[in-house]
Order: C-alpha cells, then sequence, then structure tokens
C-alpha cells in the first residue's frame, strides 16, 4: 500500500545544530529513511529568504550587478539580490537592495516568483524576484563586504545571457527567463 504523497515518508529521531553563524544553520539529523533503514540527513538552513529585483526602465533596458563569488571561486553575473530578514517585508527588501546594489528607487514593484526553491535537497532556502519599473537613479551604496561592478545593459540581452548559460544565479536566471516568457506571451485583448 502506497502512502498518500503529501505525507512525509522520513522519521527524524535527533535533530542538532553542528554549525551556525548569522547568514545561515546547518542542522544534522539522525532519520529512519522512506524504507525505514538509520540514516543523517544535513540541512543549511537561511535566516534570510533572498530577494531579486529586475529593474525594466522606460527604454527596455535592465542592470545587474557583477561580483565575485567567493563560494565558487569565480566572477558572475547576477540580478541584484540579496537577503530578507524574517521580520522584513519582501518589497521593502526588494527596494533596499535594489538602491544599495545598483542606486534605483522604483516606483513599482510587481512580484515575478514566489518561493522558487534554490536546492531543495540541501537547504530550505527560498527566494523571490520582483520587476521593479517606474525608476529614479538616486546612487548606490553597496554594504563594506561588497564589490560590485554594475551594468546597464537591454533587457534582451540579459534575457540571452540567462537563455546561454553566462548568468548562473538560480534565482537570476528563473527571474529573467519567468519574464521573458511573460513578455513574450500574447497579450488578449
Amino acid at each position: 500500500m502506497s502512502r498518500p504523497e503529501e505525507e512525509n515518508p522520513w522519521t527524524t529521531l535527533v535533530r542538532r545544530t553542528v554549525y551556525e553563524n548569522p547568514w545561515i544553520r546547518v542542522v544534522e539529523d539522525q532519520v529512519l529513511n522512506p524504507q525505514g533503514g538509520p540514516g543523517i540527513y544535513g540541512v543549511v538552513q537561511f535566516q534570510n529568504r533572498a530577494v531579486g529585483v529586475i529593474p525594466v526602465d522606460d527604454e527596455g533596458h535592465t542592470w545587474l550587478v557583477g561580483q565575485y563569488r567567493y563560494t565558487l571561486n569565480r566572477y558572475e553575473w547576477e540580478i541584484p539580490e540579496g537577503g530578507a530578514p524574517r521580520g522584513e517585508a519582501l518589497e521593502d527588501a526588494a527596494r533596499r537592495e535594489l538602491l544599495e546594489e545598483v542606486g534605483l528607487e522604483a516606483l513599482h514593484l510587481e512580484l515575478l516568483i514566489h518561493g522558487i526553491q534554490t536546492s531543495n535537497s540541501v537547504t530550505d532556502e527560498e527566494g523571490y524576484v520582483f520587476l521593479a519599473t517606474g525608476l529614479t537613479f538616486r546612487g548606490a551604496a553597496p554594504e563594506p563586504t561588497e564589490e560590485l561592478r554594475v551594468r546597464r545593459l537591454p533587457l534582451a540581452e540579459a534575457f540571452a545571457m540567462a537563455e546561454n548559460g553566462e548568468i548562473r544565479d538560480a534565482i537570476s536566471v528563473a527571474g529573467l527567463l519567468k519574464l521573458k516568457i511573460r513578455l513574450d506571451r500574447p497579450r488578449s485583448g
């Protein structure tokens, strides 16, 4: 007899935190797997929710942020992104990150992606992506730990970068491709 797909087939016996800092917590669970055998499961729990923003101006341009990613040991281009602490509204975090990283304020924000799972086999991180329009330049103020390059380019070029692998960040790729699909969809009217 099979179990309903919504029912958890894992049994957690013991959970312990093995590492914690202001950004992540790593827990290790002693478990019984779906077949009843003993095992361990490690989970990276994020303290913040990931928030990305795709700013689009009246000329059809967007902005990407370039930075060296320590974990990957290489330079990456991404949409403006950051973390939203649990007590902060997602929209407020999106506005903050857009201003900090690119120097833009947005009159309008629209949620494009809600709760994308970035790597659900090892982490509980969820990402949210907003479309930002009605833009005004105010001046960037990155965090002291960030050394960023900002690039304004046609939105179509950013879509192509996501499609051909020049942009590899999951939240950036998902957000850009979701926006491309939406813009390519015929409008009923």
